[in-house]
């Protein structure tokens, strides 16, 4: 309904990117520049300026992006009126998660929502947690779910559950038979972590710091990008890591992992992440209402 021109516009003047543009749009950049050059050619001025691959603002753009903001708070404060008046939940939104959460957590959740509201449309982002906090700054994103402390205070941050953190080894491993030990005993391990930028990652850090017999103690036999890798690792005998436990119900049952728990126990926070200030569309809010109500059924 919206014009597709100043959509496209909007998205690349947030994102200061034709490419990641045309990804959050589910078009071909070629499409992209198509559209936003004939916005141009409809003022008749240059809305961006293009050097070394970077693109910024002109002072025309700036201007445009302000009144596309209002025009598009007002078409969604429209849908919402409307919404209200005919009982209707449809519409779009696009959510980002990071790793753990979107493998774990959200299948199941965003299953049951689609049974109860099958007209909304769900696009889903996933990347680390750090990657998914900088695309709700950005708006690239109406949600972010993430594992780890936000710091930024202009986001609106809601821990929605806790996750509870294991020592995992392989079947036969010398502290496979402990029920509990010190992080200081595992780390006499190679240990195999997640990237950086990870909550995962993130949480460990900031577990040890609060041991200084820890400090420069972790052997990093090696960084891997998911859950599944590092518990492949694990079981391949390659060194020890901590992960969340909600990730090793499987490998648990069939006993290719042990988990440990660990002493003082490790856990941090799922959280919702969105904008502070940005009007939400119902559909959002109703999706935040089951997921509340998803997660307190669903505590572990």
């Amino acid at each position: 309904m919206a014009d597709r021109r100043l959509q496209v516009f909007h998205t690349v003047a947030r994102l200061l990117s034709f490419t990641k543009a045309a990804e959050t749009l589910h078009m071909t950049q070629p499409a992209v520049t198509f559209q936003v050059r004939q916005l141009e050619e409809h003022f008749n001025t240059r809305l961006f300026d293009r050097t070394h691959n970077r693109i910024s603002l002109t002072a025309a753009g700036e201007q445009v992006l302000g009144y596309a903001d209002r025009i598009f708070e007002l078409y969604a404060e429209m849908e919402n009126s409307v919404r209200e008046l005919t009982g209707e939940i449809s519409g779009a939104l696009t959510i980002g998660a990071s790793t753990t959460i979107a493998e774990y957590m959200l299948p199941t959740l965003l299953g049951d929502f689609k049974e109860k509201y099958p007209e909304v449309t769900i696009h889903l982002k996933v990347a680390n947690s750090e990657g998914i906090v900088s695309l709700v700054e950005s708006n690239a994103i109406d949600l972010g779910v993430v594992e780890s402390t936000v710091t930024n205070k202009n986001l609106a941050v809601e821990v929605c559950k806790r996750d509870h953190l294991v020592g995992i080894v392989p079947p036969g491993h010398p502290l496979a038979k402990k029920k509990s030990l010190k992080f200081a005993r595992l780390l006499q391990y190679p240990f195999i972590c997640r990237e950086e930028g990870s909550g995962t990652r993130g949480v460990i850090s900031e577990y040890l710091d609060q041991f200084p017999e820890c400090e420069g103690a972790l052997k990093m036999a090696m960084e891997l990008g998911s859950p599944e890798a590092v518990k492949g690792a694990v079981e391949a005998g390659m060194g020890v890591s901590v992960v969340s436990r909600a990730t090793i119900q499987k490998e648990l049952r069939l006993g290719t992992l042990v988990a440990v728990d660990l002493d003082p126990p490790l856990e941090r926070p799922f959280s919702f992440v969105h904008q502070k200030q940005k009007f939400r569309l119902r559909v959002m809010e109703e999706l935040l209402d089951f997921a509340r109500a998803y997660c307190e059924e669903h505590p572990g």
